[in-house]
């Protein structure tokens, strides 16, 4: 690897990976308000439509820990490139498609590109972010995921309004140009020799891809395959040299216990996504603009609360923050419980608290992986820690529409509350297993001295 440059230069680079992040999160909100209209042009069943935004959600945790294991051996900057062309090839495959079919293919092409994205950017900041900045830098790249989470509703809104969904897929091209920048500013890191372990990733794969296959269909078949991969991931893993997933990683309790975390804040956050439009078009009867800019608000201020959050890190751990991420969506989830049922302003002030927890989590949480794993294996854990929120993210959507799908449509306030109920029961999990995190540091500590 090339020796480290002067952090300054480095942090261009992120705030580059940064801007190209903004147009993948944009890709994935900007569907999620359009999903009301592709319920109706196609026929479809809210569960049938949330794997639009869930089976993204899943092939992006697929890629997203391939990508970053591949970073062990090949630069950075050819992975990038290649996520990028294939994004932009499957947008356009996108723009053109007139079935359910070829959308949610093409919906899936676009994911197996855009996990490079955010997995990398991470990993890129993990290694050449010297860490009194890296909490600034991860911040950065939390900010241009809130700001795309922001963007997304109101672009995707106006343009579903206005032109049609189809045209959505023309915005997310525009990542296409950042491809020549990537080459003159990134590292010419060398490419190391090594075995990539193509079989533990396609166990990797098949098994969350049956698991949450299982948990919206509840087809015995796909629990037991699952379950039967799992089993030989688990097997390989502990049998190969250089396994797709490292043991060491896995058996590192505090580890587990931060992806926890991020998985039940993905879940959350996705969840209310998803929720979200369903709620103000069928309750309050909004179209598609309307919606986009009562989700707007929050994610601005996510946006720009998440570059103080950034200093924050650095000036005072990641402990602190993790623990405002906790108290931020468990009252974005109380809030939505009891008053978005009331008016979609509740609806607006309760995505305030959702949005900026989100950013405060992932940016927290990142950082946290990459201070208390070694050098050696913070691609490895934070391309893991990332599938496992990409996990979050289509089990959220998936949870959000079998809860409704109780209810018979035209929805009404009420049914919305066990949804929500719900994510007030996983936030208390969560919070609990940042207790747990918090004590076992401090005997760390004690044991230490």
């Amino acid at each position: 690897m090339e020796q480290v440059r002067p952090s300054m230069e480095y942090f261009k680079t992120v705030f580059l990976l940064s801007a190209s992040i903004l147009i993948v999160v944009m890709n994935t909100t900007m569907f999620n308000i359009a999903l009301p209209n592709i319920l109706r042009d196609f026929s479809l069943q809210p569960s049938e439509g949330a794997w639009i935004v869930s089976g993204y959600s899943i092939v992006l945790a697929i890629f997203t820990i391939t990508f970053t294991r591949l970073s062990d051996y090949i630069p950075i900057r050819n992975l990038l490139t290649i996520g990028i062309l294939i994004f932009s090839t499957a947008s356009i495959i996108g723009f053109f498609s007139d079935s359910y079919l070829v959308l949610l293919i093409a919906r899936l092409c676009q994911a197996s590109g855009a996990a490079a994205i955010p997995g990398l950017s991470m990993v890129f900041a993990g290694r050449y972010i010297p860490m009194k900045r890296r909490g600034s830098a991860f911040a950065l790249i939390a900010s241009a995921t809130s700001l795309g989470f922001g963007l997304g509703p109101v672009v995707g809104g106006l343009i579903t309004d206005y032109l049609s969904w189809n045209y959505l897929f023309l915005v997310t091209v525009l990542v296409f140009i950042v491809i020549p920048v990537l080459f003159k500013m990134m590292p010419k890191e060398t490419t190391t020799k090594g075995s990539f372990d193509i079989i533990g990733a396609l166990l990797s794969g098949t098994s969350v891809t049956l698991l949450l296959l299982y948990a919206s269909t509840f087809t015995t078949w796909y629990l037991l395959g699952g379950l039967v991969t799992a089993a030989f991931l688990w097997l390989r893993i502990h049998r190969t040299p250089a396994p797709f997933i490292q043991p060491e990683i896995i058996k590192n309790r505090h580890y587990r216990r931060i992806v926890f975390m991020s998985y039940v804040g993905f879940t959350l956050h996705f969840a209310v996504l998803f929720l979200m439009p369903i709620m103000l078009e069928q309750v309050y009867d909004h179209g598609a603009a309307a919606i986009g800019f009562i989700i707007f608000p929050g994610a601005m201020l996510s946006a720009v609360a998440a570059i103080y959050v950034g200093r924050l890190i650095d000036a005072y751990g990641n402990i602190r923050i993790l623990l405002l991420s906790q108290i931020l969506l468990m009252t974005s989830a109380l809030v939505f419980f009891f008053f978005a049922g009331m008016s979609p302003y509740g609806i607006m002030v309760a995505y305030m608290f959702t949005s900026f927890g989100f950013s405060s989590l992932s940016s927290s949480s990142t950082n946290e992986v990459s201070r208390i794993l070694p050098s050696e294996q913070i691609g490895a854990g934070i391309g893991l820690k990332q599938q496992t929120q990409f996990i979050g993210s289509a089990s959220g959507s998936v949870l959000a529409g079998i809860l409704l799908e109780i209810y018979s449509q035209p929805y009404t306030a009420s049914n919305f509350m066990l949804p929500f109920g719900v994510l007030i029961g996983l936030m208390a999990v969560s919070s609990m297993v940042l207790y747990l995190y918090t004590l076992g540091l401090r005997k760390r500590k004690r044991a230490a001295q």
